[in-house]
């Protein structure tokens, strides 16, 4: 007879995998990024912040479209194909429940997405510094893919999707960087750093496993 698996130590696996597979997603992301930043032709008419605002809505409406309407078609398709037609029936398989998980989490992560973009926007002064709002968004989209394929193979591979979270976040704090210098010069810069780093390490500590007696 198999020995049962502990749920500490098959969490410890999993987690293992996770953190292991957010570190290879990583590297492909930097790579991926570097790429369309460095090789990807300056874009035409973005000398005035109308232009550049309005190239941003439309790298947003791309996301939306391959990541959240692709996520809302799933969901739909297998409510019509099956008895999860009716939602009150509680009928799931375990494939609805990841396609809803993962359009929750993309509704969730489109927001914060979309504020990074254009406050990133709002800082590429021409077409060649725009190009990162295009990386961003390619970034973007790939990773929410790897985060729904990865989580269709196992709950530890939605990591893969992790550095489309990670971008967002690294550009919203550049972003307040640059409103908090143009407020209070240095200091200004570095105190929403401080503060966020801060919410994070407590964050942290209120969820550190704690040691078995």
């Amino acid at each position: 007879m198999t020995a049962p698996v502990h749920p500490a130590s098959d969490f410890r696996q999993r987690r293992t995998v996770g953190i292991a597979g957010i570190a290879i997603a990583s590297l492909f992301a930097s790579g991926l990024w570097l790429a369309v930043d460095h090789f990807m032709s300056p874009l035409p008419g973005m000398d005035t912040l109308g232009a550049r605002m309005l190239l941003t809505l439309k790298c947003c409406c791309a996301a939306v479209l391959f990541c959240l309407v692709t996520g809302v078609e799933a969901v739909a398709h297998e409510r019509l194909t099956s008895p999860a037609f009716d939602p009150l029936v509680g009928f799931e398989t375990r494939r609805l429940r990841i396609n809803q998980r993962y359009l929750q989490n993309t509704v969730e992560q489109i927001i914060v997405f979309a504020a990074a973009l254009f406050g990133l926007a709002a800082y590429c002064p021409d077409g060649s510094s725009m190009r990162a709002v295009a990386a961003t968004t390619v970034l973007w989209i790939v990773s929410r893919g790897a985060f729904w394929i990865g989580y269709h193979h196992s709950a530890a591979l939605r990591g893969l999707g992790a550095p489309g979270m990670a971008i967002s976040m690294i550009v919203l704090l550049y972003v307040t960087s640059r409103f908090g210098y143009e407020i209070a010069g240095t200091a200004g810069a570095i105190a929403p750093l401080v503060v966020f780093f801060a919410i994070e390490a407590v964050l942290f500590w209120g969820t550190r496993p704690l040691k078995e007696s």
